[in-house]
């Protein structure tokens, strides 16, 4: 299945904490033509998560079955038989309605899908305006161990040092005008 040639992808990619999600999320309020990929997952679902919405739920059997079907366009092994990748069903649904793909992936994710689609593909990191800033805004959500934190703060460190492979590098110092210069690049990128 090739899938080059079809449509424009949007990447956002940042090391956890940097703000990607919450640009991607306001990108998705505007009226910009673009459809939020979701990832598929080799995990079972958390109580608030949905099959389809929040990830594609697949267990380790399936995920593994579509790695050699050759079903993902990127995928990871993150931890041991802990899957997560883009299906290219997904990306050819949002295609036929004529829209963009947007992503908000890992680093390595992000880097992967931009050499597949080259010059179809914008891909953007997301930077923290610093290292002490990111690991504030982790220990901000108050939502996890020190251990976990530590564990982000050494990945986001290893992240950080591919920045400037990515088309643009946006710093988030100010949320407000992150989104604002993320619009207009995405807007630039796909009315060219």
């Amino acid at each position: 299945m090739d899938l080059k040639g079809n449509g424009k992808c949007v990447i956002f990619s940042a090391p956890s904490g940097a703000g990607k999600t919450t640009i991607v999320h306001h990108l998705l309020t505007k009226n910009l033509g673009m459809e939020f990929s979701v990832s598929a997952c080799s995990r079972e679902p958390r109580p608030n998560e949905v099959d389809k919405k929040d990830y594609h739920f697949l267990g380790v059997e399936d995920f593994r079955q579509k790695i050699n079907n050759d079903a993902f366009v990127e995928w990871e092994e993150v931890y041991i038989n802990n899957f997560y990748g883009t299906l290219k069903s997904e990306m050819e649904r949002i295609w036929s309605q004529g829209k963009a793909v947007i992503f908000d992936v890992d680093v390595i994710g992000g880097l992967n899908i931009k050499k597949q689609f080259g010059d179809n593909a914008f891909a953007v990191f997301v930077k923290p305006p610093s290292y002490e800033e990111l690991e504030n805004r982790l220990r901000g959500r108050s939502t996890e161990s020190e251990d976990k934190i530590n564990q982000r703060m050494a990945k986001a460190r290893k992240e950080l040092a591919f920045a400037e492979e990515f088309d643009f590098v946006l710093i988030n110092d100010n949320l407000d005008e992150a989104c604002e210069k993320a619009e207009q690049l995405v807007s630039n990128f796909l009315n060219d």
